[in-house]
């Protein structure tokens, strides 16, 4: 994330992501002005605190796609949560500081394959040694002659250390060096010690109820009373090598600063991203039924907004400095629903526009693994070429807009059910078209897709 500007930043979406560009632009600069805090004196630094995004807009418009795909291009935590899926405190799901358990996972995850990556030569050059020793187990050393004046037998002088390996032996260890590092020895079979700890598989066994929720890892304090053993495994020298190496990475990695950065990195540059946050909009006005819990959900998440500490069993979180990027359809609601408290945490708005045809025709043909090309690449797997002309795209995209208006608007999502209706006969039959060349013309795709909008017209009248 250092060196992306914004415009790299909306460069990089727009490869994989059509129009939208009032909400690339603000997520683009959000996430500089998480670069450019970093660069200030540590007094100002703490007195910035991040303009958190509310993004709306229907449902299959680029939201959670663009989401994804942040996720991808930042060198930060970063977490996808639901809204809905939280619930108050005093009722059974998940409660709102989940989500900053989650980044922390997250963070740690990302710092430990951080520091993984830079021993990871030297857990490589060890896991080799053990193999080594495990393939030609190293001579004992002779035992020494000692001078004893004594011992007629001893000699006249103190004897020479003698060598734990002598050249034979290192010459071995060679050869088998070069047939291990030339793969010849991957299918050998051979037995190795794993280091384990006790069981606690039966933690497991709560951790759908909200045990992982207190903020203390039982798992990991019960295996610290555990005592550690090893555990003879019989397998492939391919195997072994891969298990080696994974013990020594363990060994390597030292996880105390694992931890100290990841936090760190969560608590400065981490990301949280609030979808479908309209469905826990709404103020009921009864004191009973499904949606009593929508309020206390907001109420629950406005402290982890605005800045509070929550407890994980990394140690705790400040949440002051995280940026939160929230989205939601708002079909049966208003953002002036929220509890006006959540609103003045989401200072940037941004609304995102409907698709309309020349957008799907752009969809299926601009980002760089757009739904035409994954069914190309996935026939061609059979010998079978697709092709669409210009036409033929635009004549998909009409029709995906009409469906849209005339049942209910899924956005870039009707794209799937369309593409996969017309191209069903050739997917589920290809061996006729193998080494053939199919080209679809508007025609084709007319006459292929004409009933679509006849059959969601009736569809109304159908239970």
């Amino acid at each position: 994330m250092t060196e992306l500007t914004p415009k790299q930043i909306v460069a990089a979406l727009d490869r994989h992501i059509i129009g939208q560009d009032a909400a690339k632009r603000k997520v683009a600069i959000a996430l500089r002005n998480r670069w450019r805090r970093q660069q200030l004196d540590e007094e100002l630094r703490d007195e910035i605190v991040p303009k958190n995004i509310i993004m709306i807009g229907p449902t299959g418009v680029g939201k959670t796609e663009i989401a994804r795909r942040l996720a991808k291009m930042v060198d930060a935590p970063f977490v996808k949560v639901e809204a809905s899926k939280f619930t108050e405190v005093g009722y059974v799901g998940r409660d709102c500081e989940s989500m900053i358990r989650e980044l922390t996972e997250v963070a740690i995850a990302l710092v430990r394959a951080e520091m993984e990556k830079e021993v990871a030569e030297k857990a490589k050059t060890n896991a080799e040694e053990r193999l080594l020793d495990l393939l030609l187990p190293p001579q004992p050393a002779k035992p020494q002659r000692v001078y004893r004046p004594t011992d007629p037998g001893s000699g006249d002088e103190p004897a020479a250390l003698e060598p734990v390996q002598v050249d034979g032996q290192a010459k071995a260890r060679e050869v088998i060096q070069r047939k291990l590092r030339a793969g010849e020895l991957d299918d050998r079979s051979i037995e190795i010690d794993l280091k384990e700890t006790g069981n606690t598989s039966m933690m497991q066994v709560f951790s759908n109820s909200g045990l992982e929720e207190m903020g203390v890892n039982l798992q990991d304090m019960l295996g610290q009373f555990m005592p550690k053993r090893s555990a003879k495994r019989k397998t492939t020298v391919n195997e072994a090598r891969r298990l080696l190496e994974q013990e020594e990475l363990a060994n390597l990695v030292d996880m105390d600063a694992v931890v100290r950065i990841a936090i760190e990195r969560a608590e400065n540059s981490g990301m949280v991203f609030l979808d479908e946050i309209d469905k826990i909009a709404g103020r009921t006005s009864g004191g009973s039924g499904p949606d009593i819990s929508r309020e206390g959900v907001q109420r629950d998440i406005l402290p982890i907004v605005e800045g509070s500490t929550v407890a994980t069993k990394y140690g705790s979180v400040k949440t002051d400095h995280i940026l939160f990027i929230a989205a939601g359809a708002f079909h049966m609601t208003k953002v002036s629903d929220l509890i006006p408290e959540l609103q003045g945490r989401f200072p940037i708005r941004v609304e995102l526009n409907s698709l309309e045809a020349k957008d799907l025709s752009r969809i299926l043909r601009e980002p760089k693994a757009s739904l035409i090309k994954q069914y190309q690449a996935m026939l061609e797997t059979e010998g079978v070429t697709i092709e669409f002309d210009d036409v033929a795209v635009d004549a998909i995209a009409r029709i995906c807009q009409q469906v849209n208006e005339e049942s209910e608007n899924i956005g870039a999502r009707r794209l799937h059910t369309v593409m996969e209706c017309l191209l069903e006969d050739l997917l589920y039959d290809s061996e006729p078209k193998q080494g053939q060349t199919v080209q679809f013309s508007a025609e084709d795709v007319e006459a292929k897709l004409a009933d679509i909008a006849e059959k969601q017209d009736l569809a109304r009248y159908i239970l």
